[in-house]
This record gives structure tokens, C-alpha cells and sequence, in this order.
């Protein structure tokens, strides 16, 4: 269960449907001629949770008496009945169509988006024929389209209405906005949109009229009718004062329109304003001029407060004895040029030098250097010459 009814709704997904029947998915997982056996419990699971519902029973909950084929519904109620009482009510028949509630709302989302942005979102109230050629793209179907527009209307975001025989659809206003009945404004707006439409498609057909019996006028000169060339250019005439005259009606109507449109920009400026001012109202309540001065003059006062304290602190504690920074300065002046006058006492130096025992004494007497020649000579047995001694002359040794 927890396989199959993921994988049926992503499957519907991407085939762009919201409607489904038990027999296209059994024909859809089909392998090797043999189907799942258990798709019809999958889809009794997905009615029962409210992910699946039967179409008729969604198009009762909503006011559908504008669908044409609305007519359909009550024929289908009581072949639904019969077949559940026949077949119980666990069983979903094959050719019974569901609706996946998920998939309508993302379409139905995918609808309103692509009117927002659209031309035809310059007014709310757009014809539905207009409006299906618009979503052909994403309504496979005219059924489906009439179900995303079912959901709209569930959801407050559409209103459908017929006029003169002729269905109109009104959005709402914003995305989060509720949508209003459709009103005389509304209706004589789409009625002078609807003659705009008609006059620019009149005066595209006479332009073609136009230029048609000036070619025929050029030929019948070429041909040398004379006759004929006049009258084609009769006719040129003729029709292009229609034009000047639908095209002064033209303006007319679309000078109304603009300051319609105007003056609804005009209203939704003024309820902004209204409700900025309603709100800063609400948040001004309590300030007045004279708390605000009063709040000011608490922070001055504590902040002077805070300054005194903060020097009081910075001062530190002189235990009574008040120092004059000048006085000390010259003091410490003073000082300096005198131990820069006088000599440096150095220390004496010591009179003996003590040394360590791996370093000679330096400081030898000639008397104990002679001596120590004179040892080293006799211990070679030989005679050595001495260097002369204020003392006395080494002799050889025999």
C-alpha cells in the first residue's frame, strides 16, 4: 500500500491528469499481460483518506449549475448507487472516474498563475471562453478545465456567472484576496470590453476592405477600366470613413476604460492610505507630545547622571594629599639635567680575577715564566739557551 499509492499519484502527475479511472491504471501497469491485482484496494485506500474522490460527489459540493454537461452529474449519482449496492461498498468500478484533490489544487494554482499573468488580468472579469483557449496549455480537457475552475470557486478565488447567454469569470483581486460577487460595475466593464473587442475586429476587417478595392482599382487601371477603377476607388473611400468612424468610437470606449481603470487603481490607493492611517493611529494611542518631551528629558538627566558618576570613578582616591601634575612634571625636568651633568660612579675593579680551572692565568711574572723553561730544558736533557734574567743565568747540566 505504502508503494502503490505514491506511485499511482506521481504517474498522474506526469500524464498532466487529475481525473483517473481504475481501468487506464490498470492498463497503465500492465506487465506482460497481467495487471495489479491490487490497484482497486490502493484506490479504496486513497477515497478513504480523502486523496481520491469521485467526481460527481466533488462536483456536488460545489455550485456547478453553469457547467453545460452539469446534467451528467445527477445521471451518474444513481448508476454510482446502483453499482456500490451491486458490487458493495468496497469496490471501485472500473470505468468510474476519481479525482486526485492534490492535483487539482496544484492545477488549479497553475491556472490562477498563468491569468495573473496574462492580459486579461487588466480587468477581474474575463470571458470563459477566453479564458479555456488560455488554459488550453495546461487543460488537457474540457472537463478539466470546468474541474480546476470548480476548485477556484471552492476556494473563493473565482465566481462564475452567465450573462445573456454568455458565461463570465471573475477572479479575485490578489492571491490571498477573497473574491465578491459579480456586480453591475463588473458587468457593464466586461460588456465595454467586449465592444472594444468587436470594434477593433471591425476595424481590422474594413482595413482589409480597404486595401482589397484599392488592389482591384490598380488592376482595373492596368486593364484600362476606367469605369471600374472609380468605382473600386468609391468604395476605398466609403470604407475608410467607416474606419474613421469606428476608430472615433474606438477611442471613446477605450478612454472609458482607462479612466475606469484609473479610478480603480484610485480605489485601491485610497483604502492603502485609509489603512495606513488606521494603523498608525492605533499605534500612536498612547504619545503624546508632552510624554515625549518628558521620556527625553529622563534620559538627559540620566545621562548627566551617568557622566558625573563615570568622573567620580575616574578620579580615584587621593587620601587627602592633592598632587599638582604641573609641579611634578617640572620636578622630574629638574632631576634629569642633573644626573646628566654629574659623573657616572661606576664600581672599582676588583684586585684579583678569579678564573676558572680550565682557563690558564694570564697574569705570569717573568720570574715564574724563566722558571718554567728551565724545567722544561732539563727535562730534555739537553742545553738550552735562556733569555736573560735580571736575577740570575741558567748553566748546562753535565
Amino acid at each position: 500500500m505504502g508503494f502503490w499509492a505514491p506511485l499511482v499519484l506521481s504517474h498522474s502527475r506526469r500524464q498532466g491528469v487529475v481525473r483517473l479511472r481504475l481501468r487506464d491504471l490498470q492498463e497503465a501497469f500492465q506487465r506482460k499481460g497481467s495487471v495489479p491485482l491490487g490497484l482497486a484496494t490502493v484506490l479504496q485506500d486513497l477515497l478513504r483518506r480523502g486523496e481520491l474522490q469521485r467526481e460527481s460527489d466533488f462536483m456536488a459540493s460545489v455550485d456547478s449549475s453553469w457547467i453545460s454537461w452539469g446534467v451528467g452529474v445527477f445521471l451518474l449519482k444513481p448508476l454510482k448507487w446502483t453499482l456500490s449496492n451491486m458490487l458493495g461498498d468496497n469496490k471501485v468500478p472500473a470505468e468510474e472516474v476519481l479525482v486526485a484533490m492534490e492535483l487539482l489544487k496544484e492545477k488549479a494554482e497553475e491556472v490562477y498563475r498563468l491569468y495573473q499573468n496574462s492580459p486579461l488580468s487588466s480587468h477581474p472579469v474575463v470571458a470563459l471562453s477566453e479564458l479555456s483557449t488560455l488554459c488550453a496549455g495546461s487543460c488537457p480537457d474540457e472537463r478539466t478545465f470546468y474541474l480546476v475552475l470548480l476548485q477556484l470557486q471552492k476556494e473563493k478565488r473565482v465566481t462564475v456567472l452567465e450573462q445573456n447567454g454568455e458565461k463570465i469569470v471573475k477572479f479575485a483581486r490578489g492571491p490571498h484576496a477573497k473574491v465578491s460577487p459579480v456586480n453591475d460595475v463588473d458587468v457593464g466593464v466586461y460588456q465595454l470590453m467586449q465592444s472594444e473587442q468587436l470594434l477593433s475586429r471591425k476595424v481590422e476587417s474594413l482595413s482589409q476592405e480597404a486595401e482589397r478595392c484599392k488592389e482591384e482599382a490598380r488592376r482595373a487601371c492596368r486593364a484600362g477600366k476606367k469605369q471600374l477603377a472609380l468605382r473600386s476607388l468609391k468604395a476605398k473611400q466609403r470604407t475608410e470613413k467607416r474606419i474613421e468612424a469606428l476608430h472615433a468610437k474606438l477611442d471613446t470606449v477605450q478612454g472609458i476604460l482607462d479612466r475606469i481603470y484609473a479610478s480603480q487603481t484610485d480605489q485601491m490607493v485610497f483604502n492603502a492610505y485609509q489603512a495606513g492611517v488606521g494603523a498608525l493611529k492605533l499605534s500612536m494611542k498612547d504619545v503624546t507630545v508632552e510624554k515625549a518631551e518628558s521620556l527625553v528629558d529622563q534620559i538627559q538627566e540620566l545621562c548627566d547622571t551617568q557622566d558625573e558618576v563615570s568622573q567620580t570613578l575616574a578620579g580615584g582616591v587621593t587620601n587627602g594629599l592633592d598632587f599638582d601634575s604641573e609641579e611634578l612634571e617640572k620636578e622630574l625636568d629638574i632631576l634629569l639635567q642633573d644626573t646628566t651633568k654629574e659623573p657616572l660612579d661606576l664600581p672599582e675593579t676588583p684586585p684579583e680575577t678569579f678564573y676558572t680551572n680550565s682557563v690558564p692565568n694570564p697574569r705570569i711574572s717573568d720570574a715564574e715564566l724563566e722558571a718554567e723553561l728551565e724545567k722544561l730544558s732539563l727535562s730534555e736533557g739537553g742545553l738550552v739557551p735562556s733569555s736573560k734574567s735580571p736575577k740570575r743565568q741558567l748553566e748546562p747540566t753535565l
